[in-house]
């Protein structure tokens, strides 16, 4: 009689919570530069989300990459992030850009277009691959291909 109580009960819970909707991937947006050292750019940026389940899970960077002026120049940094149920939420990214990637000319570089992105005060940044959203075993990819243009 307990074991059946506790079996109803269970049942029950798992029954009334929704999952089989992933959440919903809105942009990535808020690209701000935090930092601009000799040998290092470090770029911030959060990408949104929304969640329409009554669970949560996780979610995790894989392989997101960062081109500017068509080549790529760094991928992004994100630990596992936890998702809260039923909310809106942004993940941090974070970019560290090696600047001996920015004044290579190998492959034609792209110093010259990052002087005029200069002197025009902007510069264009691609972020392209995936996110990962893990919950009980079931997985989500999205992929991830915004242009962002940030001013300096």
């Amino acid at each position: 009689m307990k074991n059946s109580i506790y079996f109803g009960l269970l049942f029950l819970v798992i029954t009334s919570c929704s999952i089989d909707k992933q959440p919903i991937f809105k942009k990535v947006d808020n690209v701000k530069v935090i930092s601009f050292d000799g040998d290092t750019i470090r770029l911030k940026a959060e990408a949104f989300f929304e969640n329409p389940n009554d669970v949560g899970g996780k979610i995790a960077t894989d392989e997101i990459k960062v081109i500017v002026n068509g080549a790529e120049v760094a991928q992004v940094f994100s630990e596992e992030f936890k998702v809260p149920a039923r909310k809106a939420f942004a993940i941090p990214l974070k970019v560290v850009i090696p600047a001996r990637k920015i004044f290579d000319n190998k492959k034609g570089g792209i110093l010259g277009g990052l002087l005029n992105s200069v002197l025009n005060k902007s510069v264009k940044l691609q972020f392209k691959g995936d996110l990962k959203y893990k919950v009980f075993g079931f997985s989500k990819v999205y992929a991830v291909d915004q242009i962002q243009e940030i001013k300096f």
